[in-house]
């Protein structure tokens, strides 16, 4: 199994060239969710993912603090910071150039998750610790499932260690995962951190998507996580 400082650069890669290319572009399918977004001037049709899950497992409250990890285009920021009002905080990090969002409670970072300083600017932004952290990172599709999965597995851990350290005790982390050989691991970890972790599958989803979420409440507080060999070994 791969170490975290081991595929750093690789997460580094699949971050610079995100679902964002033309070549991936051309793949999203005119659904029914697509066409939607876009009239309902949503920058991506997973706004609508993001909505279901916080409907159902109240992810968001009035004036919370919310951290989007790879947050282009800026969907689920649109959501979150429609959920959290004028005195929330909502604030995505990426390496890719977004425009602005229209919400003072917005803010974005142009810069790489895996840095700790910008993990620390981004806990400044929201005057400290989130009460959720979002992610729905996915690494460039090579249409070979052993290896999509492996390498979403790699994203998905990246984003729980960057959850582990800037939630505050009691909130909530979203993260997308391909389902694969390294799902129970990942759920293992997962309930090492959070007392409820549970698995669904929005509506919203494309029908040709492997794609779930997982989603972790109740957070346990990092003094209560007991790291394994892997989540200690990009310290």
């Amino acid at each position: 199994m791969c170490y975290v400082q081991d595929i750093a650069l690789y997460v580094r890669q699949q971050l610079e060239t995100s679902n964002l290319d033309g070549t991936t572009m051309a793949f999203v399918r005119k659904d029914h969710f697509h066409k939607k977004a876009k009239q309902a001037g949503l920058r991506s049709r997973a706004a609508y993912k993001l909505e279901e899950l916080n409907k159902r497992f109240h992810l968001f409250k009035q004036n919370g603090k919310v951290l989007d990890l790879g947050a282009a285009p800026g969907g689920w920021m649109q959501v979150a910071a429609k959920a959290v009002g004028r005195h929330g905080r909502v604030v995505g990090i990426d390496r890719l150039e977004m425009d602005p969002l229209p919400f003072s409670q917005a803010t974005i970072l142009l810069g790489d998750l895996l840095d700790p300083i910008v993990q620390e600017q981004a806990l400044k932004e929201m005057n400290g610790p989130a009460d959720c952290v979002l992610s729905d990172m996915a690494p460039n599709i090579t249409g070979i499932r052993l290896t999509d999965c492996a390498r979403s597995h790699e994203l998905a851990m990246i984003a729980l260690n960057v959850a582990r350290r800037c939630l505050r005790t009691g909130g909530a982390f979203v993260v997308k995962i391909f389902p694969g050989d390294d799902l129970e691991d990942f759920r293992k970890e997962m309930k090492h951190s959070f007392r409820k972790v549970r698995t669904t599958r929005p509506e919203a989803t494309r029908k040709t998507s492997s794609e779930i979420y997982i989603i972790g409440t109740q957070f346990r507080g990092t003094e209560e996580h007991t790291p394994s060999k892997e989540t200690t070994s990009g310290h």
